[in-house]
């Protein structure tokens, strides 16, 4: 991600609670950098579920207990262990891996064997980032293209070469700021959960019993039946959860009340539709796991 900040949400660093339409710009900008990412898992984590060689088989026991594995760890991970968590221990301000280790190395200032384990904490945290950040955006942009295999068969040739061309101009876009990029970006992902919210609702409404999934007894009873196969399961469910990060890292660029507005008003929403949506779907039509 890209380090300065826009001129709204140096003000929130001051103590200024954004408010009106500057709440409103600071939500639209924290909508195309921050949740861009997990916006996009609902491409792909879901078909991850149900692949022939790695995922379950399509069920009514089967689906029912991802989407209940899906809705809490969106939960547990994202609304309560990041947004109502971990976002508080900002550092002025800040967030993210080093914004962190700074707050441990000066709560640990008098022990110098703890400075150490907090530096080198800080260095795997910083290792695991760069990795994401070198991983993430390929799956993500790849996936969507993809789509077009779905749509348009014949020009597969073309999705690779197509990727590489988007990721190329997408960092190179991003010399131009958090504030400029959020001002693009954010529109386009207003629109884009929007639009999975919607694709969500119109299959929830043929098969409504599939919300039924939130109970977590589903997802209790999925992997108790599934047992090892259901823990590798597990980590296509995680797949929901890629990019949650961002929300704490960010934290700087747009503060920790417009991040927060903006995942349970728009963001949480708007996948969980869309998840419950997809398992409606199977439920009526178990060929239906694609991109």
């Amino acid at each position: 991600m890209t380090t300065d900040s826009s001129p709204e949400s140096e003000q929130h660093l001051h103590g200024d609670v954004p408010r009106g339409r500057r709440l409103f710009v600071l939500c639209l900008g924290s909508l195309g950098i921050v949740y861009g990412d997990v916006g996009t898992s609902p491409l792909y984590a879901i078909r991850e579920c149900f692949d022939s060689e790695r995922g379950v088989p399509v069920s009514t026991d089967n689906v029912l207990g991802v989407l209940s594995l899906v809705f809490w760890s969106l939960t547990i991970v994202i609304s309560l262990k990041y947004l109502l968590y971990v976002m508080r221990a900002d550092n002025k301000g800040e967030g993210g891996v080093l914004a962190l280790m700074a707050l441990s190395q000066t709560a640990t200032a008098r022990l110098k064997t703890s400075q150490t384990l907090v530096i080198m904490l800080g260095l795997f945290g910083a290792a695991l980032l760069y990795g994401d950040g070198m991983i993430t955006p390929a799956i993500s942009v790849l996936s969507a293209m993809e789509g077009l295999r779905v749509a348009a068969p014949g020009v597969s040739h073309f999705i690779v070469p197509a990727t590489i061309g988007i990721l190329v101009l997408l960092f190179a876009f991003q010399k131009h700021g958090t504030a400029r990029v959020g001002a693009v970006f954010g529109p386009i992902t207003l629109i884009w959960f929007l639009v999975l919210a919607v694709l969500g609702v119109s299959q929830i409404v043929k098969n409504p019993s599939v919300l039924a999934a939130a109970l977590p007894t589903y997802g209790i009873a999925f992997l108790f039946d599934h047992q090892l196969h259901g823990f590798f399961v597990m980590g296509a469910v995680f797949l929901v959860v890629t990019g949650g990060e961002a929300l704490y890292a960010d934290m700087g660029h747009f503060g920790a009340r417009p991040i927060r507005l903006t995942w349970f008003v728009m963001v949480l929403p708007a996948l969980l539709l869309n998840y419950f949506g997809q398992g409606a779907l199977l439920l009526l039509d178990g060929d239906a796991v694609a991109n």
